[in-house]
């Protein structure tokens, strides 16, 4: 009965592993050891870990999280714990200090067991670096897992840990997340503090979570959502004595919620799958009570040079003694970065944030965005760089994910909803964005998603 019981830990939810080590039913150790047991066994084919090691355990008794396993994307510090970046670069970097996260996930008594796949410094919306093995998702392992989360994402829908951190700069936590079948959050613009090294200089990235249920992803975001003195970002607390497990545990009441299928963007179309996915989840929506209006695209053709201009000066606040130990698509993020003059990145930052408060404007009516999360249902890793050639896989990477990035320049909450598989098995992931700083309305929808059509039992085959 033991073996049983065991055997299927890592089918329950965070919180209900919380439960059992709250009760007394199993301790945080034999949790840990059956995930990393699972790790050595699914891990080669996944590709979701960089670093595998348990670290201490920071026993917290008022924590529903406490006890529970979970993993570091592979770009956040962890003092004495190497930390690559997904980069051959840095593939012996240990840094001395943790990142505020790592301190807070600490100690609400998680456990993490190590280090997740990133592709080098985040910069792409697939997992594949010279430090570790590709990502792959669980579903079908010839196809990519996604990024640039895509290790956090593997690792969640494989069952390697059941709660993962993850970040999103242009789609890295939704992204992997729809192509993984699992629910991805990305949290508003300050919710979550990258302190004290982590800076982001344009107001993209963000720090997130993925998790098989919604519950569990709001748990993590509660233990995260604490700032640090001197964030140039704060997202308004929540009323004192609300969570946003709470806000996730009561219904939305009746919104209203705009909806479109087709970008904006020149020779970009989704996938028939994946508007087959958003028109089911739209039906849903409408079932549930809420009105949904179709709009057209308010993102313009214009904002993928201003978020390219943006990425490539970003791409250049990494210092390696080595260009040549980095990737090709690194390298011409990078050479392109420094092909830029000041004014040039002074006129993207100021058409951004011209344009986000244009679209926020617009949507304001609105208490929810529903979209796909991707254009195309996922694909080989090589598939993106067939070609060699940089360009082209930057304009594949955008006809591949050109949804996700908006909410990173708006600054809004947004999550992908594993709430459709194509026939054939494949993850096809919808993707709802809130209002700023309305991550506890967000995630009382998603729940109530999560309720009419659940997904927490489904899984890819062992």
């Amino acid at each position: 009965m033991v073996v049983e019981r065991m055997s299927a830990l890592h089918h329950l939810s965070a919180l209900e592993q919380g439960d059992l080590i709250h009760n007394g039913e199993v301790t945080p150790q034999e949790l840990a050891e059956h995930y990393l047991k699972r790790i050595e066994r699914i891990d080669p084919q996944v590709g979701a870990f960089v670093t595998v090691r348990q670290d201490t355990h920071v026993d917290n008794p008022w924590s529903p999280l406490n006890g529970v396993p979970t993993a570091i994307k592979d770009n956040i510090p962890t003092a004495g714990l190497r930390t690559t970046f997904g980069s051959r670069a840095l593939e012996h970097f240990v840094p001395e200090v943790d990142g505020h996260l790592v301190t807070l996930i600490r100690n609400a008594g998680l456990v993490s067991l190590g280090k997740t796949n990133t592709p080098e410094f985040a910069l792409s919306v697939y997992s594949d670096n010279d430090v570790a093995r590709s990502s792959r998702t669980p579903w079908d392992p010839s196809r990519s897992a996604g990024g640039s989360s895509g290790g956090a994402a593997a690792a969640v829908a494989a069952g390697l840990v059941p709660v993962a951190h993850a970040n999103d700069g242009g789609g890295s936590v939704r992204i992997p997340a729809s192509a993984c079948g699992v629910f991805g959050l990305k949290t508003s613009r300050g919710r979550v503090s990258p302190g004290p090294l982590g800076v982001d200089l344009f107001g993209l990235t963000v720090q997130g979570a993925i998790s098989r249920t919604v519950a569990d992803a709001a748990a993590l975001l509660d233990v995260m959502a604490v700032p640090m003195p001197g964030d140039p970002h704060w997202a308004p607390p929540l009323p004192a004595g609300e969570t946003f497990l709470q806000a996730a545990q009561r219904e939305p009441g009746k919104l209203r919620i705009a909806a479109y299928t087709e970008s904006g963007f020149d020779s970009v179309t989704a996938d028939p799958e994946c508007v087959k996915a958003f028109e089911e989840t739209r039906r849903l929506l409408v079932d549930l009570g809420h009105d949904v209006e179709d709009i057209k695209d308010p993102y313009p053709q214009e904002v993928i040079g201003i978020f390219q201009t943006l990425w490539a000066a970003q791409s250049l606040r990494f210092r390696v003694a080595n260009e040549d130990e980095l990737r090709p698509i690194t390298r011409w993020w990078r050479e392109r970065g420094r092909t830029l003059q000041g004014g040039a990145v002074i006129d993207a930052m100021y058409d951004a944030q011209l344009l986000a408060r244009k679209i926020v404007t617009e949507l304001a009516r609105f208490d929810a965005v529903l979209t796909p999360t991707l254009a195309m249902p996922p694909v080989a890793p090589g598939w993106f760089s067939e070609t060699g050639d940089p360009a082209d896989e930057i304009q594949r990477q955008t006809r591949f994910s050109p949804f996700a990035g908006g909410a990173n320049l708006t600054g809004q909450p947004s999550a992908s909803l594993p709430l459709y598989w194509t026939p054939d098995g494949l993850p096809i992931g919808s993707m709802v964005s809130g209002r700023p700083a309305g991550e506890a309305q967000l995630l009382s929808l998603c729940a109530q998603l999560e309720r009419a059509k659940p997904w927490k039992d489904r899984w890819p085959s062992p």
